[in-house]
């Protein structure tokens, strides 16, 4: 992988949690996507798992946000290594209260994932943490 190919990657991610598309989301993953919302999550195995969940149509992961209402939120993840077929980015997803209201919330996030010989995710991890109120402030 090089960086083009991750920074693309993320762009497609955004887009799809945007759109909620099934089809966008499945194209993310490899058939045996192992992802994990949080480091110390049991993954999900398998990419209908993951699209199932990001869309909400299975049983709760421990700490997985819910679908978020359209307008709500925006993110932006840049590739900041790769070494081999592992990548690491790191970014900001800022939510609002409605889709013209400033962002209330706002979190870094880092993702540490695989990728497979066609491009697709096969590990994901996420690690995020919400700025203090006082930083939340859109920039």
């Amino acid at each position: 992988m090089q960086k083009e190919d991750v920074d693309r990657w993320l762009r497609g991610y955004v887009d799809a949690w945007r759109t909620y598309d099934p089809k966008r989301i499945a194209a993310l993953f490899s058939a045996d996507v192992s992802y994990r919302y949080h480091p110390y999550d049991e993954p999900l195995c398998g990419r209908d798992a993951v699209v199932a969940s990001w869309l909400g149509q299975e049983g709760e992961q421990a700490g997985a946000s819910t679908r978020d209402e359209p307008g709500t939120y925006d993110a932006c993840y840049r590739t900041i290594a790769i070494d081999g077929d592992i990548a690491v980015a790191i970014g900001v997803t800022r939510y609002r209260p409605a889709p013209d209201a400033p962002s209330n919330r706002v979190f870094d996030n880092c993702f540490v994932m695989r990728f497979d010989a066609t491009g697709r995710c096969q590990e994901f991890t996420e690690w995020f943490i919400e700025r203090p109120e006082l930083q939340a402030a859109p920039t």
